[in-house]
């Protein structure tokens, strides 16, 4: 009989180990679009996971791995913008305008995150390592954007660097924050500096 058991305790061990493992990492995740990485403590993790500091080491040696777990756990739940489907759009213009759509309610609905990591990532290794895949994102994105534009020389490095503008999260929340404007409003302002960076000229 003791032997019988002893196949299902393992698997029932290994499924509580499974569910503490998710609960520091959601934990983790919370923690972070709330108060930041810079100010989330390993201590502050466990109280809010109920478990003890040393229970969160042994489930994440290191900030690193710690890290990885939560960002996977927030992408998955939050999905960055598909690029392939902005590729999709023919019109430089039309889709310019989709992808900021898109975009800017994305930031909407993750700015506390969003703000956060952009606020640490100079000062914690973690959210640098981990925030290239958004630079990539964002680099990727100005190249699918200036397709088809047909520009070169000065005309298209002006309208490159009013892409990346538009695209930068801290330019969408100043609009939305400092200036109040909604995001239809901020997709419209930033597709008419688009427009305007490919046909302007240099002041005299």
């Amino acid at each position: 009989m003791p032997d019988e058991k002893r196949p299902y305790r393992k698997q029932r061990r290994a499924e509580l180990e499974a569910q503490t493992r998710q609960r520091i990492t959601e934990s983790a995740a919370e923690l972070h679009g709330t108060l930041g990485p810079s100010r989330t403590s390993i201590s502050a993790i466990a109280e809010h996971a109920g478990v003890r500091r040393s229970t969160v080491y042994r489930h994440f040696p290191d900030e690193l791995a710690l890290f990885a777990a939560c960002t996977a756990h927030w992408m998955a739940s939050n999905p960055i913008p598909d690029l392939g489907a902005w590729a999709a759009r023919a019109d430089p213009n039309a889709r310019l305008t989709a992808a900021l759509e898109e975009l800017y309610a994305y930031y909407r609905a993750t700015e506390l995150m969003m703000y956060n990591l952009h606020r640490d990532e100079a000062t914690v290794p973690s959210v640098r390592h981990f925030f290239r895949g958004y630079r990539d994102f964002a680099a990727a994105a100005q190249d699918v954007l200036m397709r088809g534009r047909g520009l070169r020389g000065r005309a298209r490095r002006r309208v490159r660097a009013a892409t990346g503008h538009a695209l930068a999260f801290t330019t969408w929340r100043s609009l939305a924050r400092e200036h109040s404007l909604d995001d239809g409003e901020a997709v419209d302002l930033m597709a008419r500096l688009v427009a305007a960076a490919g046909t302007g000229g240099r002041r005299a």
